[in-house]
């Protein structure tokens, strides 16, 4: 029995070290090259060929030549990530909340669109929604970007929480009605504190869906203004028309990287918890 259980431990170890080598070997490698001189990205070898790391990628996306096109795009993509999954979690906590907690018709309906959404390939609406925004005037704004983003973020997230609410016990609610509040209060005083995990990581998963995002960002965008990173990077240029950036092109994934790791880190706790517990038991 001991050997048996050893063995296992041992097997499962060998498999957690292999996936995590398979996983973070693409972002090692990214990194490495953040380091290289241009004279080494040729080279073929995976560390720089000199023995000695250089910065000058980083120097170029944040005092360089690339500084303006990487930080309006930064800036961009912060800020328009963060509206569209503040706005996609509101909306999805209340339609979550209904399709969870109300009997209406059509509720099946609204879920099967939702997943239908969720599933539809995004790259078979850009045309017709780039003629759309160029009509209307939002082709190359912050708004033009957040309303495609919703169709990313808000499917996901009504299924994710709607699931999360169907496991609060329903007597909770009935209890703070009992004790005099009303609908609104009850849900905003009772639930949605017990809620308050799936929320989080239904907003995480929404950051992460946004924030990832290049097709709208591409096509919808042709300045500054509101090009976000994914975009951006395209456009990044070498020292030369016979020079590919990719030292410039690695260095930028890695600083776009830090904020989703940062996330998970300060708040795996949370992601766990809301992904694993649900709501309260008994």
């Amino acid at each position: 029995m001991t050997n048996t259980s050893t063995r296992g431990k041992i097997l499962w170890a060998i498999v957690t070290v292999l996936v995590l080598i398979y996983a973070l070997f693409p972002v090692v490698s990214i990194l490495a090259t953040s380091f290289k001189a241009p004279s080494d990205l040729t080279s073929g070898k995976f560390l720089p060929t000199s023995g000695r790391a250089t910065t000058s990628n980083y120097e170029q996306i944040l005092v360089g030549d690339a500084q303006g096109l990487f930080l309006s795009a930064l800036r961009n993509s912060i800020g328009i990530t963060l509206i569209a999954t503040f706005i996609a979690v509101v909306l999805a906590t209340l339609c979550a909340y209904a399709i969870a907690r109300l009997d209406f018709p059509g509720k099946k309906l609204v879920l099967t669109t939702a997943l239908a959404v969720s599933i539809f390939p995004v790259i078979s609406i850009v045309t017709p929604l780039f003629n759309l925004w160029r009509t209307i005037g939002l082709y190359d704004t912050w708004l033009g970007l957040i309303i495609p983003y919703l169709s990313l973020t808000l499917p996901i997230s009504i299924w994710t929480l709607a699931a999360f609410f169907r496991q609060i016990p329903w007597e909770l609610e009935q209890a703070a009605q009992v004790d005099g509040a009303t609908t609104w209060q009850a849900f905003r005083k009772a639930i949605v504190p017990l809620a308050a995990p799936g929320v989080f990581t239904t907003a995480i998963i929404a950051f992460f869906i946004a924030w990832n995002d290049f097709v709208y960002g591409i096509s919808l965008t042709s300045t500054e203004a509101a090009r976000p990173v994914p975009a951006a990077l395209a456009f990044f240029t070498g020292a030369s028309q016979f020079e590919a950036p990719t030292g410039a092109i690695s260095a930028a994934a890695i600083i776009v990287t830090i904020p989703i790791v940062l996330l998970v880190l300060l708040f795996q706790r949370q992601i766990v918890s809301g992904l694993t517990s649900g709501a309260v038991k008994g």
